[in-house]
């Protein structure tokens, strides 16, 4: 196969099949500018996604600005690229006619290219290198089009009927990678939950069975140890504000997957959105709450000291007490839906937990020394149940990485799939939307995927 390929002339270099014609981008698609339909449906654009409605989004992307005016028009059809994100994949072909922010970029295709064939193509790892080179910006987090560059990039056309043959198999062949996927995330779900349930037990009613209970008064929590206490949150947790002086700590991001940890962890995969401008410092041990995404679980421990965001809150024990214990109490299903209750906002993804309502939150107050046991046995307990979900969790990314590479080989024409699509049933079914949610794999910071 690879005496029948040659260079596309790209830079970065990539190989398609010889008899394939490669043009530059702009001789198959051109600007499109149209705006003043404040009517038609919010569009957004999602790595790994594509183009999506707007509330498909699952909160993870900005209000809208007032002004839908000012929003860009998308045909069905249209080449839409997050001007900041496209240097990591946050492209795709729309199968949808609305708005979209102006800070996109949005572009008509020409009929050589079938709109199906395009959404694999310009989403695949042989065009989102040339969408890169055709960025620039400072550092690794926000990189925008240069025009110019994206003008010349090149964009290889297959005859239309291998295009077609290449979106039947594509498309038969994601709907059986998104099946095992789906599958694979429903036991990861059931493994979590069992976790929950028993660090929820855990958490209440802490190790001995036998023990004797008493009413807390809190619905969330119900029956506790007998000789525990419940206290409001703002007897085990102070609000701590200090600033640095010289920025020189470590940098500390948050991530609902990854939780409190070196900024440079999270440069490295493109998730940083907050601001360092007036940074607090914390200190290890502490629990840092992100504000608007604390119900949702997005808070942790520090684990050393450093700078974070300015929007985040710091709480640092009152007195002796497991950290850990209280964050898992914190992070128990039924404990946030009291974080919940208590975030104030208006619009979904807005929500904010201000320090005296988290404060009236009250918790169960085991003996230090019981805290620490109930941390031990925890961590002993779910041993295999981490095993196993760090196991399934390695195979979705295997299998991810062959859809990436599959893609790749097939929308190159390094793989001739013609034969393959002749031989699969008369209708084949329509893929399942794509799985990767960013809560679940690449987390998207929220300017990433909407501009304002």
């Amino acid at each position: 196969m690879i005496d029948e390929l040659k260079l596309a002339g790209a830079a970065p270099n990539f190989r398609v099949k010889k008899n394939w014609p490669v043009e530059r981008l702009w001789r198959v698609a051109s600007l499109r500018s149209e705006k003043n339909r404040p009517k038609l449906q919010l569009l957004s654009v999602f790595l790994n996604r594509g183009v999506i409605a707007y509330g498909e989004g699952g909160g993870q992307v900005h209000k809208p600005g007032q002004d839908l005016f000012v929003y860009q028009v998308v045909h069905e059809g249209d080449l839409v690229l997050n001007n900041q994100q496209a240097w990591r994949g946050s492209v795709g072909v729309s199968k949808y006619h609305g708005i979209i922010s102006p800070a996109y970029v949005v572009l008509h295709l020409k009929d050589s290219l079938i709109p199906r064939f395009a959404d694999y193509l310009f989403q695949s790892r042989v065009m989102v290198p040339q969408f890169v080179t055709a960025s620039k910006g400072v550092g690794d987090i926000q990189r925008d089009i240069h025009m110019p560059w994206l003008k010349n990039i090149r964009v290889p056309l297959p005859p239309p009927e291998e295009q077609a043959a290449i979106v039947r198999f594509l498309d038969h062949a994601n709907g059986k990678i998104e099946r095992a996927i789906r599958a694979k995330r429903k036991l990861i779900a059931l493994l979590n939950e069992q976790k929950q349930a028993i660090i929820h037990r855990a958490v209440t009613r802490g190790l001995d069975p036998a023990v004797k209970l008493k009413p807390s008064g809190i619905p969330w929590l119900g029956d506790v140890p007998e000789h525990w206490e419940v206290l409001r949150s703002k007897y085990i947790y102070h609000e701590v504000d200090r600033r640095s002086t010289t920025g020189q700590e470590t940098h500390l991001s948050m991530s609902q997957k990854f939780g409190l940890v070196p900024r440079s962890q999270l440069e490295q995969r493109g998730l940083v959105s907050e601001s360092y401008v007036g940074a607090k410092l914390c200190e290890k041990g502490d629990l840092v709450l992100n504000r608007l995404k604390a119900h949702l679980g997005v808070f942790a421990l520090a684990p050393e000291p450093g700078l974070i965001s300015p929007d985040y809150t710091v709480l640092r024990p009152v007195g002796e007490l497991e950290p850990k214990y209280f964050e898992a109490a914190y992070r128990t299903p039924a404990c946030r839906v009291e974080l919940r209750q208590r975030a104030k906002g208006i619009v979904q993804g807005f929500w904010r937990l201000y320090t005296d309502d988290f404060y009236d939150i009250r918790m169960p107050v085991p003996p230090v020394t019981e805290q620490r046991e109930i941390m031990k046995r925890l961590d002993a307990d779910f041993i295999d149940i981490n095993t196993a979900v760090d196991r399934t969790e390695r195979e979705i990314a295997l299998i991810r990485e062959y859809r990436t590479t599959l893609t790749a080989e097939v929308v190159t024409g390094k793989l001739d799939v013609r034969e393959a699509a002749k031989r699969l049933p008369a209708e084949a079914a329509e893929p399942l939307p794509a799985d990767d949610l960013p809560d679940d794999d690449e987390e998207v910071p929220e300017h990433a995927c909407e501009p304002l």
